[in-house]
């Protein structure tokens, strides 16, 4: 296997994002609309949050009648997506090694980190690209 292979090369770089005034009905769309699981957040230009499906399900599933039926998603309205969203983000350089980004993935438990040029967003590495690149070694 390859040593020294850099994030950048494996990384999704079609970045789709939230910003922070954002709702998270806007949230639940843009998980639906584009198939992912984690929505980094931003204000401007600087990384201030990631929101992932889960933690999306989590607020929704407090709203339930007696036999765990989603009453009603207006629960959305309830939370700023800044109440729900991570804040103290993880992230990765675009420049780092995927074994370094693999590494934090394992030992934190995350299924995707945003990845930076410096202190710009320039992709997002998730665990079924992390399988992807390792999938190819084999061919």
């Amino acid at each position: 296997m390859r040593q020294r292979v850099p994030v950048s090369s494996i990384m999704t770089s079609t970045i789709v994002s939230l910003n922070l005034t954002d709702s998270l009905t806007d949230a639940e769309k843009l998980f639906k609309m584009h198939k992912i699981r984690h929505l980094p957040v931003v204000s401007g230009h600087k990384l201030v949050g990631i929101l992932s499906y889960t933690d999306l399900l989590k607020i929704s599933l407090a709203d339930t009648d007696e036999d765990d039926n989603i009453v009603d998603t207006t629960v959305y309205n309830m939370f700023t997506l800044e109440q729900v969203m991570v804040k103290n983000v993880t992230t990765i350089q675009a420049d780092d090694n995927i074994k370094d980004a693999a590494e934090i993935l394992v030992k934190k438990d995350f299924r995707a980190l945003p990845v930076l040029d410096g202190q710009v967003l320039v992709g997002m590495l998730t665990t079924t690209d992390l399988i992807k690149y390792l999938l190819n070694q084999y061919d």
